[in-house]
């Protein structure tokens, strides 16, 4: 994982999410958490990040 990826799955993570995973049901579901609560999101962009 890139310096960047981790600094965009902390300030925004769903665009960390989109530039890894495009516009598919990663996305929303990320785009969902972080509206739910920041932490969540942030939670999710690593997840999903960290596994590829």
């Amino acid at each position: 994982m890139s310096l960047l990826t981790i600094i965009l799955n902390i300030v925004l993570p769903p665009l960390a999410v989109f530039l890894k995973h495009g516009l598919g049901v990663t996305f929303l579901i990320s785009l969902l958490l972080t509206a739910l609560g920041w932490l969540p999101g942030v939670i999710h962009a690593f997840l999903v990040n960290g596994t590829d």
